[in-house]
């Protein structure tokens, strides 16, 4: 987003109408080829251009170059490049990364959301050259903006049987929403910054500094979970555990319904940094940190079974699908790994993005596609199937958003740095093309 007022005037004005034949570009405007060009004015030209007298033509074609040669040698090229529906069996590649066929096109975009639209005073309506919507894709809509957190959103969390929903932020508290109004119902203040979140079932726990709150929504049951050194940046359950990622590795402990509480079970090391996402899928924990590594633990023994080292930076989130691990990182791409045929994980497909990455959340879309979101680092969330990676559409947001979470009838709800959260719901196929 352009933020100095002159220049920005300046690139709407575009150059001096006196001198506009002159300063045209002499080539086509690609754009108004394919009839959708919204720049006003454009420096490519709206038309074609003219071609050389008839000599020189008969001169081209003698050359060996036809005279009736397509004017468009970079257009669209039939690229759906095989690979059909998704396959389960690991070893099978060679569908990632690639479209189906009659699969979306890959949009390659470089929009802006305009900022005199943001603040509800643009002039240009629809002749404007920046974007007066917070996405592209016509597949999710923005039902509501849940304002009043000042920091950076860290947790979403939506209890079963609950009609609240929890969100927690580094400004040292957890809001609760009203699902129906979607107003502010309470907040919940601590004291420190709220690291992490998590529900399962009735519960919530709120990973914070030394420390994981846990209370039931049902009962009020309300207790304190010591162990943790520093931050909690993760949370995650499996085989019957609540995990959590610190500063100083990953703890465990078991529920005892006996006492009502949960004990601990063991502290998991072996990262030299901060862990900072853990997921859970076919008795495997995969834990990220910000020692660039991904370590995969059994959950019956707990212990690490190996450790991936293909990211070369922070290792924001991971994700499992289908019989696939994906990852993300800083260093600006998502590794899909495969089982091979040792039972080892090997990276069987990188995708390449030009910024960093903060978050990943995987879900199936209105008509039970599964679908990637991934957020980065430039304010933006890229939506895309799986496993083509073709691009659906992109969400546009004031600040990084750092949580994504998935919620009931095709809701999905986003964090990010400025406190906000969001609302969204994917939209079926024909109210999209209506």
């Amino acid at each position: 987003m352009e933020m100095d007022g002159s220049k920005r005037v300046f690139h709407r004005l575009g150059p001096s109408q006196l001198d506009n034949s002159n300063n045209k570009q002499q080539k086509v405007c690609f754009h108004w080829r394919a009839g959708r060009c919204n720049r006003f004015p454009c420096p490519f030209l709206h038309r074609e251009i003219q071609g050389p007298p008839p000599h020189q033509q008969q001169h081209v074609a003698g050359n060996g170059m036809s005279s009736s040669s397509s004017k468009r040698p970079h257009g669209f090229n039939d690229d759906n490049r095989g690979g059909g529906g998704m396959r389960r069996n690991p070893n099978f590649n060679n569908t990632w990364g690639r479209t189906a066929p009659g699969g979306g096109a890959v949009v390659k975009k470089t929009e802006k959301v305009c900022n005199y639209w943001v603040k509800g005073n643009c002039t240009y309506g629809n002749t404007c050259r920046f974007l007066h919507s917070w996405t592209t894709g016509d597949c999710f809509t923005l039902l509501t903006q849940l304002e009043g957190h000042q920091k950076v959103v860290t947790g979403i969390a939506l209890p079963s049987g609950s009609d609240k929903l929890y969100s927690g932020s580094t400004d040292k508290t957890v809001r609760v929403w009203d699902c129906q109004s979607g107003q502010c119902a309470g907040v919940v203040n601590f004291d420190g910054e709220v690291g992490s979140m998590l529900s399962e079932g009735p519960w919530i726990f709120v990973g914070l500094t030394n420390l994981v709150k846990a209370w039931n929504t049902q009962t009020g049951t309300d207790l304190s979970l010591n162990g943790p050194v520093g931050q909690v940046y993760a949370l995650v359950v499996g085989n019957d555990m609540l995990l959590a990622g610190t500063e100083d590795g990953i703890l465990a402990w078991k529920y005892n319904g006996s006492t009502n509480n949960f004990d601990p079970v063991k502290a998991l090391t072996g990262h030299t940094h901060h862990v900072v996402s853990l997921v859970v899928g076919a008795n495997r924990l995969y834990s990220g940190s910000m020692d660039n590594s991904i370590r995969v633990w059994n959950l019956e023994t707990l212990e690490c079974v190996q450790v991936l080292t293909d990211h070369t930076s922070v290792v924001m989130s991971v994700l499992c699908w289908d019989q696939f691990l994906l990852s993300c990182s800083l260093d600006k791409t998502i590794k899909v790994w495969a089982a091979n045929e040792s039972g080892n994980l090997e990276v069987t497909y990188t995708h390449q993005e030009e910024r960093g990455l903060l978050a990943l959340c995987g879900m199936h879309d209105s008509e039970a596609k599964p679908v990637l979101l991934c957020s980065c680092n430039d304010n933006t969330i890229r939506v895309y199937d799986l496993p083509s990676f073709s691009e659906r559409g992109k969400i546009f947001s004031k600040d990084g958003v750092r949580r994504i979470e998935i919620g009931p009838a095709g809701l999905f709800f986003t964090g990010d740095e400025s406190g906000q959260v969001r609302v969204w719901k994917w939209l079926t196929e024909s109210s999209s093309t209506a």
